[in-house]
């Protein structure tokens, strides 16, 4: 197997911030900055964030009892 034979390597890519695609700095990674941080937590804080799934029972959660 010859050099030319063989595929050329993919450079990786830097990361990119997960608010604003900007590369990360390591110190806020995933995000560039703390301001793409503190824009992460309130969307969280806001429940802007939301996985699919099947609706909860608030009756039971809020009293904290389970039903069969």
């Amino acid at each position: 197997m010859t050099a030319s034979d063989q595929k050329p390597k993919k450079k990786a890519q830097p990361a990119r911030c997960a608010i604003c695609s900007k590369p990360v700095d390591p110190k806020y990674t995933p995000f560039c900055s703390k301001r793409c941080a503190d824009v992460d937590l309130h969307r969280w804080l806001n429940n802007s964030y939301s996985i699919a799934g099947a609706p909860a029972d608030e009756d039971a959660a809020a009293d904290g009892s389970e039903q069969d």
